[in-house]
C-alpha cells in the first residue's frame, strides 16, 4: 500500500497565503524527487480537547493555525530515497530560509498504511486523526478500521487512509507520540478522510452517529481519550492541480 510522510504544522494566520504559495512553488519540485502527491489542509473546524488536540501537539500560539498535511509515496524506500535528495539539496536549504511557520515545531514521521479505500483527490474537505493504538492489537485496530472506512464511504467520503507509525522518531520540542502523550506498548495512527466538501461531511457525520450497527462494543484497540482530530479545507492538493492540466 501506499507510504505517508504524515505533518502537522503550526502556521501564523496571517501567513495563510504565503504558506499556500510556497507549498505551490516547492511541488513540482517535491514530485521531482519522488512524491507522488501532496496536500496541504488548513485548519477549519478544530476543536479544543481537554487531554490532546491539535493546537497543544504543535504548541500553536494564539496567533497561529494548525495545517494537517500528508506526501504520498509508493513505498518507504522511495521516501527514504526523497528525504535524502532533500537534505542536499540547495534549493531546499534556500526555501527554508525563509518559511511560513515555525520548523522547530512542526510533526513529522513515517507511515505505512493498512486501510486505503477510495480515490483520493477530487475533493476540498478532510478530516484528520491522530490516535494512539495499542501496538498489540494492531490487527483489531485495522478490522475496527476497516469497518469505518466502508461507512465513510457509503455516506459520501471519496477516500479513507489509516496509516500506523513507521519511521516516527521522537522529537527535541515536538513529535507525535508526545502529542498523544503516547504510553508503553502503543503505536500511533495517523488517518484521514477525504470528502468532496464540508456539507458532505456534516450531512455524513450526522448520519454516523445516528447508526446504531457503529456504536463501541467492549475494549477498543486504541486510547479514545488521547486521540484528536479535526476538519481541514484543502489548501493545496497536487492531484486536483494534475487534473485541472490533464482536463
Amino acid at each position: 500500500m501506499t507510504y505517508f510522510e504524515g505533518f502537522i504544522v503550526p502556521v501564523p494566520e496571517a501567513s495563510r497565503d504565503k504558506y499556500r504559495q510556497q507549498a505551490n512553488q516547492f511541488s513540482p519540485m517535491f514530485q521531482e524527487f519522488g512524491v507522488q502527491r501532496q496536500v496541504e489542509a488548513w485548519d477549519n473546524d478544530v476543536p479544543e480537547g481537554k487531554v490532546t488536540d491539535f493546537r497543544k501537539s504543535v504548541d500553536a500560539r494564539d496567533d497561529e493555525k494548525v495545517v494537517f498535511s500528508w506526501f504520498e509515496y509508493p513505498d518507504r524506500q522511495t521516501r527514504d530515497a526523497a528525504n535524502q535528495k532533500m537534505m542536499s539539496d540547495e534549493r531546499m536549504t534556500d526555501a527554508g530560509a525563509n518559511m511560513a511557520f515555525d520548523g522547530k515545531r512542526m510533526v513529522m514521521g513515517g507511515f505505512d498504511a493498512i486501510v486505503d479505500e477510495g480515490q483520493g483527490g477530487g475533493g476540498s474537505y478532510t478530516d484528520g486523526y491522530v490516535v494512539p493504538v495499542i501496538a498489540s492489537k494492531r490487527e483489531e485496530y485495522r478490522q475496527l478500521a476497516q469497518k469505518m472506512a466502508s461507512a465513510f464511504r457509503r455516506n459520501g467520503a471519496l477516500r479513507v487512509v489509516e496509516a500506523l507509525a513507521d519511521d516516527v522518531g521522537h522529537g527535541k520540542v515536538t513529535d507525535f507520540y508526545r502529542a498523544v502523550k503516547a504510553e508503553d506498548g502503543e503505536t500511533i495512527a495517523f488517518s484521514f478522510v477525504e470528502w468532496p466538501d464540508k456539507q458532505t461531511r456534516d450531512d455524513a457525520w450526522a448520519k454516523i452517529m445516528a447508526d446504531e450497527s457503529l456504536k463501541p462494543q467492549g475494549e477498543m484497540p486504541f486510547a479514545g481519550q488521547r486521540m484528536f482530530w479535526g476538519g481541514f479545507e484543502n489548501i493545496v492538493d497536487t492531484a486536483n492541480a494534475r487534473a485541472t492540466a490533464d482536463a
